[in-house]
């Protein structure tokens, strides 16, 4: 310790006039030292004495000494300061080193190369794309294909995404992907960049919004009822004549059957809703490009509009009308509307800021919970919005307080939010393979779809939770961690990437070992300058060899109840992917994805989620 000198003038002190001393201890009494270099020197005159009698005061110790403290020695003092606070600034440094290169929360990164599954992921897309097929396309076994969309309605189809292994395009999940996909780019857009996908991404959703586009045109003038409106739910048949899309097995670049058009009105609210969604939360993601921006939230509005204005007793579902959805019923048969018109709703307030919007979906918030079926409770897909759209709503009442009356009216998305992230954790709800992978619908038979956009839910949640600096949440009686959420969203996407009991891969090209008898025409059928006929085809389907052509990045149906997987091409309940599946796929992998600490907050708080960027457009 440093010194300083005190000297003695007190008559009941029978000693020196310098003594050495402890430093003051934590009850605030010197204690004496015989060694001059663990003490400091006291001089007893330098005190000025006090008036009042010690004796007349309590004292907890055994003697008090008036004194005043000098310092004769600035060497020692100096050193002593010098050395305080190089240490002080040492633990400062040590601290701040810690928080930053520290995890948070558990932010542990997959051993699987997540860059490159992404890549891959994006990659699938670009396989599926109909119409004028890219020159600078990465996918060497697609040309173009469809160009007659459409004329057999007098109206440009063309374009748009083929839906999965067959070449029918379905406007219902097509809507759904690009909703999804532009979902994650409006949260994820930095970490999109900083692996070089922005632009990648940003392109396949920009395919789909301007197809979307062209499925729906309004009535020739404002006094025509709105269920005048025409809405095109599909390109292609299953029934038509014995050459169909689904009977026959070929190319799309070859196709020569005719492809019918499937026609709805505005009274298909599910179609009209999931469209309106799409066009909204796309015109997000091109908001610089104002011009694009402004067509789709112009059409995405309108369309709206011409949703809700029709009578409450003719809304309806698109597959109810024979017309309409007849032949989408064995793929995509919605079981309910609400739910696409409050999905509907919630994103063209983030496009516009205007709360009217924000009003329909309060207040039809709680018809849509009531209308979902009970097989689809805590399910996020193409049927089902109304979980992601709690998800969504908590977000606004977390980090834009709207004030009243929204504010109350958002408190049951909140819980909602809650009670799905304890369902995912819960080993009571859903069930699991005994290899990890959750069954959301036990009886459906391709329940990766359904993982994937559960593992994207809990991710994106706890990276809302994380910017709140909250360490988890709860519902009823049980509390969760944000390590809890991210551990069990990382374990579905390890278990799509190869951690699985038959150590296979069900992304197409991730890994050492995925399928390669894929159910998808393109990807079967050999690109080589030849044209096949219908007939020709079936060469290619019961074909034992693997698919010549490797669909990157598809994630395919997956495994059973017990995990067991047949690579077989016969069997698309297993080995077929589709744009809806996928969709879900890139957005686990990006809400998963580690950014790099410097990459946009100086802090990894939050995991290069964008706080604010979804409320641009609200004032």
């Amino acid at each position: 310790m440093p010194e300083t000198t005190l000297s003695s003038s007190s008559p009941d002190m029978n000693c020196s006039s310098v003594s050495y001393v402890h430093s003051i201890n934590e009850a605030g009494r010197l204690l004496p030292s015989a060694s001059r270099w663990n003490s400091i020197e006291i001089d007893y005159n330098a005190f000025p004495k006090s008036s009042i009698e010690y004796d007349s005061l309590p004292s907890p110790y055994s003697k008090s000494v008036e004194f005043n403290l000098v310092i004769t020695d600035k060497t020692h003092l100096k050193r002593f300061v010098y050395i305080s606070i190089f240490l002080v600034l040492a633990v400062l440094a040590l601290v701040l080193l810690l928080h930053f290169l520290t995890p948070k929360h558990g932010h542990h990164g997959s051993s699987k190369n997540l860059t490159l599954a992404i890549n891959q992921a994006l990659t699938f897309f670009e396989a599926q794309k109909s119409g004028h097929f890219p020159k600078n396309s990465s996918i060497s076994f697609r040309g173009d294909s469809g160009l007659q969309d459409g004329n057999s309605s007098g109206h440009d189809l063309v374009g748009g995404f083929y839906d999965s292994g067959n070449n029918i395009k379905f406007s219902f999940p097509t809507a759904y992907t690009i909703t999804l996909l532009s979902w994650t780019v409006i949260e994820y857009h930095q970490k999109y960049a900083d692996i070089g996908e922005l632009e990648h991404v940003k392109d396949i959703i920009k395919w789909g919004s301007d197809y979307l586009l062209k499925l729906f045109v309004p009535p020739i003038n404002a006094t025509s009822s709105s269920t005048n409106t025409n809405l095109y739910s599909q390109v292609g048949s299953t029934t038509n004549d014995r050459f169909n899309d689904v009977n026959c097995w070929q190319r799309p670049e070859d196709m020569s059957y005719s492809r019918p058009v499937s026609i709805c009105n505005s009274t298909a609210s599910d179609l009209a809703g999931e469209i309106v969604a799409a066009l909204s939360a796309a015109s997000l993601v091109f908001g610089e490009d104002k011009a694009y921006s402004g067509e789709l939230i112009k059409g995405a509005e309108k369309l709206f509009e011409l949703a809700t204005a029709v009578d409450p007793s003719a809304q309806g579902t698109y597959t109810m009308s024979d017309a309409c959805g007849g032949q989408a019923r064995q793929f995509y048969n919605s079981s309910g509307f609400e739910d696409e018109l409050v999905w509907a709703g919630t994103w063209l307030f983030f496009a516009t800021g205007n709360t009217t919007y924000l009003g329909s979906v309060t207040q039809k918030w709680t018809s849509a919970e009531t209308e979902e079926i009970p097989s689809e409770k805590w399910i996020f897909d193409w049927n089902n919005k109304i979980t992601a759209n709690a998800v969504l709503l908590t977000r606004l009442r977390f980090f834009h307080d709207m004030g009243y009356p929204y504010a109350a009216a958002l408190q049951p998305s909140t819980t909602r939010t809650d009670l799905l992230m304890c369902s995912y954790l819960s080993e009571h709800i859903f069930n699991k393979t005994p290899g990890g992978l959750i069954l959301l619908r036990p009886d459906d038979v391709k329940p990766l779809q359904f993982a994937a956009t559960a593992s994207f839910l809990s991710k994106l949640y706890s990276d809302y939770l994380d910017l709140l600096q909250r360490q988890g949440g709860s519902c009823s009686s049980h509390n969760y961690t944000l390590e809890m959420l991210r551990h069990f969203s990382m374990s579905q996407v390890d278990y799509i990437l190869g951690d699985n009991p038959m150590k296979m891969s069900y992304v197409v090209g991730f890994g050492e070992s995925y399928p390669v008898h894929v159910h998808h025409r393109s990807s079967s059928i050999p690109w080589d300058g030849h044209q096949y006929s219908c007939k020709d085809g079936d060469k290619w389907l019961y074909s034992e060899q693997p698919n010549p052509n490797t669909l990157l990045g598809a994630m395919v149906g997956g495994p059973d109840q017990h995990d067991k997987f047949l690579d077989d091409r016969k069997k698309p309940w297993f080995t077929e992917p589709s744009i809806s599946s996928n969709a879900g796929l890139v957005a686990a992998l990006i809400a998963l994805h580690n950014p790099p600490c410097e990459s946009s907050n100086f802090s990894c708080v939050g995991s290069g989620i964008d706080k604010m960027g979804i409320f641009t457009n609200i004032r």
